[in-house]
Protein backbone atom coordinates (compact mmCIF):
# COMPACT_ATOMS: atom_id res chain seq x y z
CA UNK A 1 0.00 0.00 0.00
CA UNK A 2 2.59 2.31 0.71
CA UNK A 3 4.41 1.81 -2.41
CA UNK A 4 1.09 2.03 -4.06
CA UNK A 5 0.26 5.44 -2.44
CA UNK A 6 3.58 6.68 -3.66
CA UNK A 7 3.42 6.15 -7.06
CA UNK A 8 -0.72 7.64 -7.08
CA UNK A 9 1.37 10.70 -5.03
CA UNK A 10 4.73 11.18 -7.09
CA UNK A 11 3.55 9.67 -10.26
CA UNK A 12 6.88 7.40 -10.11
CA UNK A 13 8.43 4.26 -8.94
CA UNK A 14 10.35 4.30 -5.38
CA UNK A 15 13.51 3.90 -4.11
CA UNK A 16 14.26 0.91 -1.67
CA UNK A 17 16.98 1.59 0.89
CA UNK A 18 17.39 -1.08 3.40
CA UNK A 19 20.24 -1.69 6.34
CA UNK A 20 21.62 -4.68 8.25
CA UNK A 21 18.27 -7.02 8.97
CA UNK A 22 16.11 -4.46 6.88
CA UNK A 23 17.29 -6.47 3.69
CA UNK A 24 15.62 -9.38 5.19
CA UNK A 25 12.34 -7.89 5.81
CA UNK A 26 12.34 -6.41 2.21
CA UNK A 27 13.35 -10.28 0.84
CA UNK A 28 10.21 -11.12 2.97
CA UNK A 29 8.11 -8.80 1.22
CA UNK A 30 9.20 -9.43 -2.11
CA UNK A 31 8.47 -13.34 -1.19
CA UNK A 32 5.05 -12.08 0.04
CA UNK A 33 4.41 -9.91 -2.66
CA UNK A 34 4.52 -12.78 -4.75
CA UNK A 35 1.21 -14.76 -3.39
CA UNK A 36 -0.77 -11.45 -2.47
CA UNK A 37 -0.94 -10.79 -6.65
CA UNK A 38 -1.08 -12.78 -9.65
CA UNK A 39 1.95 -14.40 -10.75
CA UNK A 40 1.89 -12.68 -14.71
CA UNK A 41 1.86 -9.02 -12.84
CA UNK A 42 4.79 -9.78 -10.61
CA UNK A 43 7.32 -8.42 -12.52
CA UNK A 44 5.02 -5.67 -13.72
CA UNK A 45 4.37 -4.35 -9.94
CA UNK A 46 7.97 -4.02 -9.28
CA UNK A 47 9.16 -2.05 -12.47
CA UNK A 48 6.04 0.29 -11.98
CA UNK A 49 6.73 0.80 -8.39
CA UNK A 50 10.71 0.17 -7.31
CA UNK A 51 13.22 1.81 -9.56
CA UNK A 52 16.37 0.91 -7.54
CA UNK A 53 16.90 -1.45 -4.29
CA UNK A 54 20.26 -0.32 -2.29
CA UNK A 55 21.29 -2.98 0.15
CA UNK A 56 23.01 -1.61 2.74
CA UNK A 57 25.37 -4.43 4.99
CA UNK A 58 22.95 -6.90 4.42
CA UNK A 59 23.28 -10.42 6.10
CA UNK A 60 22.58 -11.95 3.07
CA UNK A 61 24.18 -15.17 4.93
CA UNK A 62 23.44 -14.43 8.36
CA UNK A 63 26.02 -12.64 11.36
CA UNK A 64 28.30 -14.76 13.27
CA UNK A 65 27.43 -12.39 16.36
CA UNK A 66 23.82 -13.07 16.51
CA UNK A 67 25.36 -16.77 17.53
CA UNK A 68 27.01 -14.70 20.71
CA UNK A 69 23.93 -12.63 21.19
CA UNK A 70 21.95 -15.93 21.50
CA UNK A 71 24.24 -17.97 23.76
CA UNK A 72 25.81 -15.55 26.15
CA UNK A 73 24.09 -11.99 25.49
CA UNK A 74 25.38 -9.17 23.61
CA UNK A 75 24.45 -5.69 25.53
CA UNK A 76 25.64 -3.21 22.44
CA UNK A 77 26.25 -0.55 24.81
CA UNK A 78 23.47 -1.28 26.85
CA UNK A 79 23.62 -0.81 30.66
CA UNK A 80 22.73 -3.84 31.39
CA UNK A 81 24.05 -7.64 31.86
CA UNK A 82 25.10 -10.11 29.48
CA UNK A 83 22.55 -12.42 30.80
CA UNK A 84 19.96 -9.95 30.21
CA UNK A 85 20.95 -9.56 27.36
CA UNK A 86 20.37 -12.54 26.41
CA UNK A 87 16.51 -13.35 27.75
CA UNK A 88 15.64 -10.04 25.99
CA UNK A 89 17.57 -11.00 22.77
CA UNK A 90 15.87 -14.64 23.01
CA UNK A 91 12.47 -13.08 23.75
CA UNK A 92 12.56 -11.58 20.00
CA UNK A 93 10.05 -13.59 17.24
CA UNK A 94 13.43 -12.35 14.86
CA UNK A 95 16.56 -13.58 17.16
CA UNK A 96 16.89 -16.35 14.59
CA UNK A 97 16.66 -14.47 11.99
CA UNK A 98 20.50 -13.46 11.36
CA UNK A 99 21.53 -16.95 12.19
CA UNK A 100 24.26 -18.07 9.79
CA UNK A 101 23.69 -20.63 7.14
CA UNK A 102 25.33 -22.45 4.36
CA UNK A 103 25.49 -20.97 1.10
CA UNK A 104 25.19 -24.74 -0.26
CA UNK A 105 21.50 -25.53 1.26
CA UNK A 106 18.52 -24.44 -0.31
CA UNK A 107 14.83 -24.88 -0.63
CA UNK A 108 13.16 -26.34 -3.66
CA UNK A 109 9.16 -25.87 -3.21
CA UNK A 110 8.08 -22.80 -4.32
CA UNK A 111 6.01 -21.36 -1.85
CA UNK A 112 6.92 -24.03 0.74
CA UNK A 113 10.70 -23.68 0.96
CA UNK A 114 11.61 -25.87 3.33
CA UNK A 115 15.11 -27.16 4.68
CA UNK A 116 13.59 -30.37 4.97
CA UNK A 117 11.26 -30.34 1.35
CA UNK A 118 7.95 -32.66 1.36
CA UNK A 119 4.58 -31.88 3.14
CA UNK A 120 4.49 -28.70 5.94
CA UNK A 121 5.00 -31.69 8.65
CA UNK A 122 7.34 -33.93 7.46
CA UNK A 123 10.89 -33.45 8.11
CA UNK A 124 13.49 -35.18 5.56
CA UNK A 125 17.36 -34.85 4.50
CA UNK A 126 18.57 -31.18 3.78
CA UNK A 127 18.22 -30.02 0.24
CA UNK A 128 22.39 -29.59 0.14
CA UNK A 129 24.28 -29.84 -2.62
CA UNK A 130 27.60 -32.11 -2.63
CA UNK A 131 29.69 -29.22 -2.23
CA UNK A 132 28.39 -29.21 1.57
CA UNK A 133 29.72 -32.18 2.71
CA UNK A 134 32.85 -32.05 0.58
CA UNK A 135 33.82 -28.45 1.59
CA UNK A 136 35.22 -27.57 5.61
CA UNK A 137 32.65 -25.23 7.02
CA UNK A 138 29.47 -24.37 5.21
CA UNK A 139 31.69 -22.05 2.84
CA UNK A 140 32.09 -20.10 5.99
CA UNK A 141 36.06 -19.10 7.12
CA UNK A 142 35.17 -21.47 9.89
CA UNK A 143 33.44 -23.04 12.57
CA UNK A 144 31.16 -20.94 13.74
CA UNK A 145 30.53 -23.13 17.61
CA UNK A 146 32.97 -24.68 19.34
CA UNK A 147 31.44 -25.55 22.30
CA UNK A 148 32.61 -27.96 25.90
CA UNK A 149 29.20 -29.42 26.76
CA UNK A 150 29.26 -30.36 30.67
CA UNK A 151 29.83 -33.67 32.23
CA UNK A 152 26.31 -33.18 33.66
CA UNK A 153 22.80 -33.38 32.18
CA UNK A 154 19.53 -31.71 33.35
CA UNK A 155 18.54 -29.53 35.44
CA UNK A 156 21.34 -30.27 37.50
CA UNK A 157 23.24 -28.72 34.59
CA UNK A 158 21.56 -25.45 36.10
CA UNK A 159 22.69 -24.62 39.53
CA UNK A 160 20.55 -21.80 41.74
CA UNK A 161 22.25 -18.96 42.69
CA UNK A 162 22.47 -20.49 46.53
CA UNK A 163 24.21 -23.67 45.38
CA UNK A 164 26.54 -21.36 43.22
CA UNK A 165 27.50 -19.71 46.59
CA UNK A 166 28.08 -23.16 48.16
CA UNK A 167 29.99 -24.95 45.60
CA UNK A 168 33.12 -25.01 44.03
CA UNK A 169 31.73 -25.80 40.46
CA UNK A 170 35.63 -26.13 38.74
CA UNK A 171 35.20 -29.97 41.20
CA UNK A 172 31.86 -30.38 40.89
CA UNK A 173 32.98 -33.63 37.95
CA UNK A 174 36.12 -35.46 37.36
CA UNK A 175 34.72 -35.93 33.90
CA UNK A 176 36.25 -34.09 31.50
CA UNK A 177 34.06 -32.16 28.85
CA UNK A 178 33.18 -33.00 25.82
CA UNK A 179 34.14 -30.13 23.00
CA UNK A 180 31.88 -30.06 19.86
CA UNK A 181 32.32 -27.99 17.11
CA UNK A 182 29.02 -26.85 14.68
CA UNK A 183 29.38 -25.10 11.24
CA UNK A 184 26.78 -22.51 9.47
CA UNK A 185 24.50 -25.26 8.36
CA UNK A 186 24.46 -27.18 11.60
CA UNK A 187 22.85 -24.04 13.30
CA UNK A 188 20.53 -22.94 11.48
CA UNK A 189 19.21 -26.72 10.34
CA UNK A 190 18.76 -27.13 14.23
CA UNK A 191 21.59 -29.41 14.77
CA UNK A 192 23.41 -27.51 17.46
CA UNK A 193 19.84 -26.64 19.47
CA UNK A 194 19.10 -30.16 19.51
CA UNK A 195 22.70 -31.31 20.72
CA UNK A 196 22.69 -29.13 23.65
CA UNK A 197 19.37 -29.55 24.71
CA UNK A 198 20.31 -31.33 27.56
CA UNK A 199 22.68 -28.87 28.64
CA UNK A 200 20.69 -25.57 27.65
CA UNK A 201 17.03 -24.39 29.02
CA UNK A 202 16.40 -21.98 26.02
CA UNK A 203 18.14 -24.33 23.84
CA UNK A 204 14.38 -26.22 23.27
CA UNK A 205 12.39 -22.73 22.62
CA UNK A 206 14.43 -22.09 20.58
CA UNK A 207 14.54 -25.26 17.96
CA UNK A 208 10.68 -24.86 18.35
CA UNK A 209 10.70 -21.46 17.21
CA UNK A 210 13.29 -22.13 14.76
CA UNK A 211 11.36 -25.25 13.29
CA UNK A 212 8.23 -23.24 13.21
CA UNK A 213 8.54 -19.61 12.29
CA UNK A 214 11.34 -20.34 9.80
CA UNK A 215 11.36 -23.91 8.50
CA UNK A 216 7.99 -23.84 8.70
CA UNK A 217 6.90 -20.09 7.51
CA UNK A 218 4.12 -20.14 4.57
CA UNK A 219 6.28 -17.82 2.62
CA UNK A 220 9.80 -18.35 2.87
CA UNK A 221 12.22 -20.04 4.65
CA UNK A 222 14.84 -17.25 5.32
CA UNK A 223 17.71 -19.66 6.24
CA UNK A 224 18.49 -19.69 2.63
CA UNK A 225 20.77 -18.21 0.16
CA UNK A 226 18.94 -15.31 -1.66
CA UNK A 227 19.06 -14.97 -5.42
CA UNK A 228 19.24 -11.89 -7.66
CA UNK A 229 15.30 -10.31 -6.85
CA UNK A 230 14.26 -9.05 -10.36
CA UNK A 231 14.54 -4.85 -9.72
CA UNK A 232 15.64 -2.92 -12.51
CA UNK A 233 18.50 -1.47 -10.42
CA UNK A 234 20.34 -3.44 -7.45
CA UNK A 235 23.29 -1.39 -5.73
CA UNK A 236 24.84 -3.95 -2.36
CA UNK A 237 26.63 -1.47 -0.76
CA UNK A 238 29.06 -2.43 2.38
CA UNK A 239 32.58 -2.52 4.37
CA UNK A 240 35.32 -4.16 4.16
CA UNK A 241 38.54 -4.63 5.86
CA UNK A 242 37.65 -4.32 9.55
CA UNK A 243 38.47 -6.80 12.01
CA UNK A 244 35.05 -9.00 12.43
CA UNK A 245 34.56 -12.28 14.95
CA UNK A 246 33.72 -15.42 12.60
CA UNK A 247 33.73 -17.80 15.46
CA UNK A 248 33.63 -18.48 19.03
CA UNK A 249 34.80 -20.80 22.24
CA UNK A 250 32.07 -21.67 24.78
CA UNK A 251 32.18 -23.73 27.57
CA UNK A 252 30.37 -23.74 31.05
CA UNK A 253 30.70 -20.83 33.44
CA UNK A 254 29.56 -22.39 36.33
CA UNK A 255 26.92 -19.57 37.00
CA UNK A 256 23.10 -20.34 37.08
CA UNK A 257 21.27 -19.86 33.93
CA UNK A 258 21.09 -17.24 31.99
CA UNK A 259 24.49 -16.68 32.19
CA UNK A 260 25.63 -20.13 31.90
CA UNK A 261 27.77 -19.96 29.40
CA UNK A 262 31.03 -18.27 28.65
CA UNK A 263 33.35 -16.78 25.64
CA UNK A 264 36.39 -18.81 25.95
CA UNK A 265 37.76 -17.62 22.74
CA UNK A 266 37.05 -15.65 19.57
CA UNK A 267 38.14 -15.91 15.92
CA UNK A 268 38.47 -12.83 14.20
CA UNK A 269 38.88 -11.96 10.61
CA UNK A 270 41.21 -9.46 9.76
CA UNK A 271 43.62 -8.60 6.20
CA UNK A 272 42.97 -12.18 4.83
CA UNK A 273 43.81 -13.98 7.63
CA UNK A 274 41.87 -15.61 10.98
CA UNK A 275 43.13 -14.75 13.91
CA UNK A 276 41.91 -15.65 17.79
CA UNK A 277 41.73 -13.39 20.20
CA UNK A 278 44.96 -14.03 21.96
CA UNK A 279 46.57 -13.24 18.34
CA UNK A 280 47.46 -16.85 17.60
CA UNK A 281 47.01 -17.70 13.65
CA UNK A 282 43.81 -20.07 13.15
CA UNK A 283 43.70 -22.76 10.17
CA UNK A 284 40.50 -22.32 8.03
CA UNK A 285 39.31 -20.86 5.15
CA UNK A 286 39.98 -17.01 5.34
CA UNK A 287 38.14 -14.59 2.55
CA UNK A 288 40.68 -11.93 0.45
CA UNK A 289 39.52 -9.03 3.06
CA UNK A 290 37.23 -8.85 6.16
CA UNK A 291 33.96 -7.75 7.02
CA UNK A 292 32.15 -4.21 8.26
CA UNK A 293 33.47 -5.32 12.34
CA UNK A 294 29.60 -6.78 12.97
CA UNK A 295 28.49 -8.85 9.80
CA UNK A 296 31.65 -11.47 8.21
CA UNK A 297 32.58 -10.43 4.49
CA UNK A 298 31.32 -13.78 3.29
CA UNK A 299 27.96 -13.11 4.05
CA UNK A 300 28.27 -9.33 2.69
CA UNK A 301 29.39 -10.55 -0.37
CA UNK A 302 27.16 -12.52 -1.20
CA UNK A 303 25.65 -10.46 -3.86
CA UNK A 304 28.76 -10.45 -5.61
CA UNK A 305 26.81 -13.99 -6.84
CA UNK A 306 24.35 -11.31 -8.43
CA UNK A 307 26.98 -9.82 -11.42
CA UNK A 308 27.38 -11.58 -14.13
CA UNK A 309 30.35 -13.46 -16.01
CA UNK A 310 31.65 -10.00 -16.94
CA UNK A 311 32.49 -6.96 -14.63
CA UNK A 312 34.11 -3.55 -14.39
CA UNK A 313 35.78 -2.46 -11.58
CA UNK A 314 36.49 0.54 -10.52
CA UNK A 315 38.95 1.75 -7.61
CA UNK A 316 39.12 5.11 -6.43
CA UNK A 317 39.89 6.92 -3.47
CA UNK A 318 37.37 8.02 -0.75
CA UNK A 319 38.60 11.06 -0.22
CA UNK A 320 38.79 14.38 -2.72
CA UNK A 321 40.86 13.19 -5.59
CA UNK A 322 41.46 14.68 -9.04
CA UNK A 323 41.07 11.28 -11.00
CA UNK A 324 44.52 10.50 -11.75
CA UNK A 325 44.88 7.52 -8.87
CA UNK A 326 41.34 5.92 -10.12
CA UNK A 327 42.22 2.21 -11.33
CA UNK A 328 40.39 0.79 -14.04
CA UNK A 329 39.75 -2.96 -15.26
CA UNK A 330 37.01 -3.44 -17.90
CA UNK A 331 35.20 -7.17 -18.72
CA UNK A 332 36.73 -9.12 -15.85
CA UNK A 333 36.08 -12.42 -15.63
CA UNK A 334 33.66 -13.75 -13.20
CA UNK A 335 33.06 -17.42 -12.48
CA UNK A 336 29.58 -18.37 -10.81
CA UNK A 337 29.43 -18.60 -7.38
CA UNK A 338 33.19 -17.34 -7.31
CA UNK A 339 33.94 -14.32 -5.56
CA UNK A 340 35.70 -11.90 -7.84
CA UNK A 341 38.82 -9.74 -6.29
CA UNK A 342 40.70 -6.59 -8.67
CA UNK A 343 44.27 -7.09 -9.00
CA UNK A 344 45.00 -3.11 -8.30
CA UNK A 345 47.44 -1.53 -6.47
CA UNK A 346 46.67 -0.22 -2.83
CA UNK A 347 48.18 2.39 -0.54
CA UNK A 348 48.05 1.69 3.34
CA UNK A 349 47.72 5.26 3.94
CA UNK A 350 44.64 5.44 1.65
CA UNK A 351 40.49 4.47 2.11
CA UNK A 352 39.16 3.38 -1.03
CA UNK A 353 35.91 2.31 -2.29
CA UNK A 354 35.37 -0.02 -4.82
CA UNK A 355 32.71 -0.60 -7.57
CA UNK A 356 31.74 -3.67 -9.31
CA UNK A 357 29.29 -3.04 -12.09
CA UNK A 358 28.05 -5.62 -14.30
CA UNK A 359 28.87 -5.07 -17.46
CA UNK A 360 26.84 -7.13 -19.18
CA UNK A 361 23.29 -6.30 -18.01
CA UNK A 362 19.99 -6.63 -19.66
CA UNK A 363 19.03 -3.11 -20.92
CA UNK A 364 16.94 -1.36 -18.14
CA UNK A 365 18.30 -3.39 -15.45
CA UNK A 366 21.87 -2.83 -13.29
CA UNK A 367 23.75 -4.66 -10.77
CA UNK A 368 26.43 -2.97 -8.66
CA UNK A 369 28.63 -3.70 -5.68
CA UNK A 370 30.07 -1.20 -3.99
CA UNK A 371 32.74 -2.20 -1.31
CA UNK A 372 34.19 1.20 1.40
CA UNK A 373 37.42 0.23 3.18
CA UNK A 374 36.98 0.63 7.13
CA UNK A 375 32.78 1.57 6.18
CA UNK A 376 30.35 0.14 9.29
Amino acid sequence: LTFETALKLRGGPSLVLAHSLGNNVFRYFLEWLKLEIPPKQYIKWLDEHIHAYFAVGSPFLGATQSVKATLSGETSGLPVSEGTARLMFNSFGSSLWMMPFSKYCRADNKYWKHFSGGTRKDHHIHQCDEQEFRSNYSGWPTNLINIEIPSIRGLEAYPSVSEVAHNNFSSIECGLPTQLSFSAREISDGTFFKAIEDYDPESKRLLHLLEKSYHGDPVLNPLTPWDRPPIKNIFCIYGIDSKTEVGYYFAPSGKPYPDNWIITDVIYEIEGSLFSRSGNLVEGNPGPTSGDETVPYHSLSWCKNWLGPKVNITRAPQSEHDGSDMQVELNVEHQEEADIVPNMTRSPRVKYITYYEDSESIPGRKTAVWELDKGR
